[in-house]
């Protein structure tokens, strides 16, 4: 009778990815790259990046610890302001007339600790929305008026009033300030790793109507 050799299941994708990924040596890194597989694989962001930040520590013979964000362009929006989505009721345009944003998500695992000061660290560290967006919606505006002309004018100037009154409200804060995502991954004890994503806002933020 011949033996056989038990073999070994191969790895999966993520752990892979995890094993095969250059990554400073710390209890975020796997996290971090779960969620980059998550979002690329199951979500279908797309231009994702990761990105190093200092964030405050809770021991006070440590002051900062390193974390990481990521960010990348979802298929969709994943959140609009209640005022501007009326505006664009009012204008008759969808989520998808519009351009697609850059987000950031924050990797967290399930039980991990985060005081307010930490999660302010984290938006102090994002570039501010009315710089940010006021030049995209210069050159979504204009490509807008491109398209228009061989398709739908119309829609090319609602488009063009959009996208200023964008600029606009974002340098008042009209339509919100900084938003992340928030992802947490269940990793306790019989976790399956499912990842969960919050959305996340500086400051008050007016209620949606349903």
């Amino acid at each position: 009778m011949e033996s056989t050799v038990p073999t070994h299941p191969e790895p999966s994708a993520l752990t892979a990815l995890i094993s095969n990924t250059s990554a400073p040596s710390n209890p975020y890194s796997a996290t971090t790259l779960q969620i980059l597989h998550n979002l690329e694989h199951q979500h279908l962001w797309t231009s994702l990046q990761v990105h190093n930040l200092e964030v405050p520590s809770a021991d006070s013979e440590s002051p900062s610890l390193s974390h990481f964000l990521i960010s990348g362009i979802p298929p969709h929006r994943v959140y609009t302001h209640p005022d501007e989505q009326l505006y664009m009721l009012e204008k008759g345009l969808r989520d998808e007339d519009v351009d697609l944003e850059r987000m950031f998500v924050l990797p967290t695992a399930q039980g991990q600790s985060w005081s307010l000061r930490r999660m302010a660290a984290v938006f102090d560290s994002l570039a501010d929305p009315a710089e940010e967006f006021c030049s995209l919606s210069s050159s979504a505006g204009n490509d807008a008026e491109d398209r228009g002309t061989k398709a739908n004018s119309e829609k090319a100037a609602k488009l063009a009033e959009y996208y200023e009154r964008r600029t606009k409200a974002f340098r008042t804060r009209e339509w919100g300030g900084k938003r992340i995502l928030l992802a947490m991954v269940d990793k306790g004890m019989g976790g399956d790793g499912t990842v969960v994503y919050y959305i996340v806002q500086e400051g008050a933020v007016k209620p949606r109507q349903n």
